[in-house]
């Protein structure tokens, strides 16, 4: 508001003039001579979202931070905590570097005590935007990049993993720029069990002048007198001048649970160089500074004093005030150059739509218009009044912003480009209000996985037909995206909940957030593991690399779904034993009674040959070794019955890795978005054993 009025009703010499002593001015008030380093101070008796920035899988539930997701099966998570204000650690006036003392409660249990790992770190980063791999990296690297991140960190560990030289599966750590420890100590010499569940009390304190870290633990809030790791070092080289303090954690394969239930935190060895008025407060947090004691003097002197005291003031107002005005200005420049952009990016694809148009057609985004919720955030059903949008759509709403914006970007700029029958159309796109928002076709019939297991009587109405037409166009889309684009699509998120069915129960193919562009002549190169657990290859797991063939998997256990009606993975009844459906179809298939895999809800209203054949395309697709595994093109031509069916081994391949790596041994996991979409369905599992 304030920029629309000084650029419209201020002469361009004055704004001009008017912006120069603006910048003079807040250069003069920005420059570090201007004030000193203090110290800092503060403190979380329970957190809230003021002053904290959650990435990755991190969360705030009743005052304490989730570090990984909650899952009762194994998964693979990141996720961190970071306090948005860079804390001073050098300065530069008095050439000191600062001493830090923190302490705070963590709690890491574990529903499945059969599955471990992988531990948590508390970090010091020259970067607000820490976020690593899970796994070993414990969410402060990137598995591609391990010296990407720059960091100082104390680590927590639960696993012994030989890559990172780990003493145990129950050490601390200190850690600087690399996930080998420079020393550990071990907790359990302290009668500390990290991954006991209950709540650990942590003492970390530095100080720069013995160059000395001591790091203490304890069930109890009292402090013990033998720290559990003590390091003689010189922190001041890796101590930045300003830096961001948070935590992270990571697991992989496992259902670790991270959390942090109070934080304080303080930095010392500066000398004040005056002291302030009053103390500075930071919502949850706190930066003290002693107030200037006062002096009697006589009524003349008290006068001046005020009069100098408002003249600050004043002059403090004046300096907030052009501060907001700058901040909004280019907060204001920033997003109109951002939406131009993706103007003219779009220009020539999907429509934009207004905000006010989309919150109209679903109610104010009215809770009983959700018909889905996923990864990227929800889905709502949408009524237009005006006949060109259509008469109904879906509105796909991102929960966050920030954490949403690349999915949002990679799933716009992918799917806009595309165009098969057996895709989710793309009607539109709107960027406004902090939120990301993508309109699509509605599909009538839902997705695949609520119809094959809702629990009404509706599931019988996907009849054998409508099966089989559901698997050839699944089949003909990925083709598409494999083999028939300019570029290469590696979807890397196939599963049940992915694939909707219009009116006529055709397939259609979305959600593209995770989606990877690639050239045809490129090898695939190593990510960051993404997708739902119980649809990834075994050597995607292992290495994070996705090719074709990872997406080959997937629809494996996809087409074993539709002609079985199971889960990846289900309970069986009556006992807690969990059924691989891969394993349970091969099975039958060793026994050549791999038609009575078939969903008993068909009543045999179904042709036998097509059903084994589909069971057995499934099952090729499914192979461990995903050398044998046939490409999307031969998978169409055998469907059509243009190609013979592949042969199938009657017993399950068995798969190696041979790169040194560490063995993923009985892995279960669950899709956490089914499980958000469909509370009342069974959960959703699938389970890979890889040695």
């Amino acid at each position: 508001m304030l920029f629309n009025y000084c650029s419209t009703a201020m002469p361009p010499r004055k704004l001009l003039v008017f912006l120069t002593t603006f910048l003079v001015a807040l250069f003069t008030f920005s420059d570090p001579s201007f004030a000193a380093a203090n110290n800092v101070s503060i403190d979380f008796p329970y957190f809230t979202l003021r002053n904290l920035t959650l990435l990755g899988d991190s969360y705030l539930r009743n005052g304490v931070v989730g570090l990984t997701r909650e899952l009762g099966v194994p998964s693979s998570s990141a996720g961190t905590m970071i306090y948005n204000k860079p804390i001073t650690f050098f300065d530069s006036d008095s050439n000191v570097t600062a001493s830090f003392s923190t302490r705070f409660s963590f709690s890491i249990t574990n529903i499945n005590p059969s599955t471990f790992g992988d531990g948590l770190a508390f970090f010091l980063s020259p970067d607000n935007q820490t976020l690593g791999s899970p796994g070993g990296y414990l969410g402060l690297v990137n598995s591609s990049q391990l010296t990407k991140n720059k960091f100082l960190a104390i680590e927590f560990d639960t696993r012994l993993d030989p890559h990172f030289d780990d003493p145990n599966e129950n050490h601390v750590g200190l850690d600087i720029e690399s996930l080998i420890s420079i020393k550990t100590g071990d907790a359990m010499l302290q009668g500390i069990d990290l991954k006991s569940g209950n709540w650990i009390t942590a003492w970390i304190d530095y100080v720069n002048g013995k160059r000395k870290l001591h790091v203490s633990l304890s069930y109890s809030s009292f402090k013990p007198e033998n720290p559990v790791l003590s390091v003689d070092i010189d922190l001041s080289d890796y101590l930045k001048p300003v830096m961001y303090v948070g935590f992270s954690a990571s697991t992989e394969g496992s259902t670790e649970l991270h959390l942090i239930q109070n934080w304080s935190f303080s930095t010392f060895g500066f000398v004040p160089a005056r002291p302030r008025l009053s103390p500075h407060n930071v919502s949850d947090s706190s930066v003290t500074v002693k107030p200037a004691i006062p002096v009697p003097s006589s009524g003349s002197k008290h006068h001046k004093r005020i009069g100098f005291g408002l003249g600050i003031a004043g002059l403090a107002f004046f300096f907030v005030v052009l501060l907001v005005f700058g901040y909004v200005s280019v907060r204001k420049w920033r997003g109109i150059r951002t939406q131009m952009s993706f103007k003219a990016e779009l220009l020539a694809g999907p429509r934009e739509f207004s905000y006010k148009e989309l919150k109209s057609a679903t109610k104010g985004f009215h809770s009983s218009r959700i018909i889905g919720n996923g990864a990227f955030g929800t889905v709502y059903k949408a009524l237009f009044a005006s006949s060109r949008s259509g008469t109904i759509a879906a509105v796909k709403r991102s929960k966050h912003s920030h954490e949403g914006k690349t999915e949002f970007l990679a799933e716009l700029s992918i799917i806009a480009s595309l165009r098969h029958k057996n895709l989710i159309q793309l009607l539109g796109w709107c960027v406004a209000k902090g939120e990301l928002l993508l309109v699509y076709d509605f599909m009538p019939n839902g997705s695949l996985d609520k119809m094959l297991y809702q629990e009404s009587d509706q599931a019988t109405s996907l009849n054998w037909s409508h099966r089989l037409n559901i698997a050839i166009g699944l089949a003909s889309v990925l083709t598409y995206l494999h083999q028939e684009c300019e570029q290469q699509v590696i979807h890397r998120d196939i599963k049940t909940g992915n694939v909707l069915l219009d009116g006529s129960f055709n397939a259609r193919l979305g959600d593209f957030g995770l989606a990877k562009l690639m050239d045809h002549d490129k090898s695939p190169v190593s990510t960051l593991t993404a997708g739902t657990m119980g649809y990834l290859a075994p050597e995607y797991l292992q290495y994070g690399k996705a090719t074709e063939k990872t997406d080959v998997f997937s629809y494996g256990v996809v087409i074993l779904e539709v002609a079985c009606g199971r889960r990846p993975i289900e309970r069986e009844p009556g006992s807690l034993k969990m059924v691989n459906l891969v394993d349970w179809v091969w099975g039958l298939h060793s026994q050549g009674k791999i038609i009575e895999a078939a969903d008993k809800r068909l009543n045999g209203e179904f042709e036998e040959e097509e059903m084994r054949k589909l069971l057995l395309v499934g099952l090729s697709c499914a192979n461990p070794d995903n050398v044998e595994r046939p490409t999307m093109r031969r998978v169409l031509q055998i469907l059509n019955n243009e190609v013979e069916p592949l042969v199938v081994p009657r017993i399950k391949p068995t798969l190696s890795f041979s790169y040194g790596l560490p063995c993923l041994d009985d892995i279960v996991s669950e899709s956490e978005e089914e499980e958000e979409e469909d509370s009342e369905s069974s959960i959703s599992l699938s389970e890979i054993r890889v040695c």
